[in-house]
């Protein structure tokens, strides 16, 4: 079974998690230091922690909608609630009793986590899985109003790094990231997540 893991920049109380946008959205959300519409309360958001998937999922801020690279820092108190309330996004063995309580249990979870490949800086998958986690319309107010400590605009540093990368420079690139480390989780919610082997 592949390793899963949660890497994030955070301290005592607070956890950062990243979000591309368009700038309909970014723009106001960083002016008012929250999502404010356009921004919708009404679909799920998916919000990451690892800063290389993020890039590989916007393309480094280049893909059409997502040019505007957010960090948003949220209570860890919010980011361990999400966590413990989550419901995989597939009936894993292990996890499950079986695929119809798994299916129960989805049905009407507030959150939802999926694992996906760890990227390297030139955007190699990984040996180990990277979370996301996908907050419905259930819970989204309380990320927008209640968890959100602060919105920064990363979009500058996703150019500068992407240029390094491209100009062969990425040792330089490196000691720009974000400094990750393991995000600790109590026990009972780590079996849910399958973090567990």
């Amino acid at each position: 079974m592949k390793q899963h893991e949660i890497r994030a920049d955070y301290d005592t109380t607070s956890i950062i998690v990243y979000q591309a946008y368009r700038k309909e959205i970014a723009l106001p959300a960083l002016a008012s230091q929250r999502f404010v519409p356009p921004f919708s309360l009404n679909r799920m958001t998916w919000i990451k922690p690892s800063f290389l998937w993020m890039m590989e999922r916007s393309n480094w801020g280049r893909k059409a909608g997502q040019e505007y690279v957010l960090a948003v820092r949220i209570t860890r108190a919010g980011w361990d609630e999400a966590l413990s309330s989550a419901i995989l996004t597939s009936p894993e063995h292990g996890i499950y009793p079986d695929a119809e309580a798994w299916r129960r249990q989805f049905e009407r979870a507030p959150v939802i986590v999926q694992w996906d490949p760890e990227r390297s800086l030139r955007g190699a998958a990984l040996q180990v899985d990277s979370i996301q986690v996908g907050l419905s319309r259930h819970i989204i107010e309380r990320f927008v109003n209640e968890w959100t400590v602060e919105i920064r605009d990363c979009t500058s540093l996703v150019r500068k790094l992407r240029d390094l990368v491209a100009n062969g420079r990425a040792d330089q690139a490196k000691d720009l990231l974000p400094r990750e480390r393991l995000y600790p989780v109590e026990a009972a919610v780590a079996r849910r997540l399958g973090l567990e082997a």
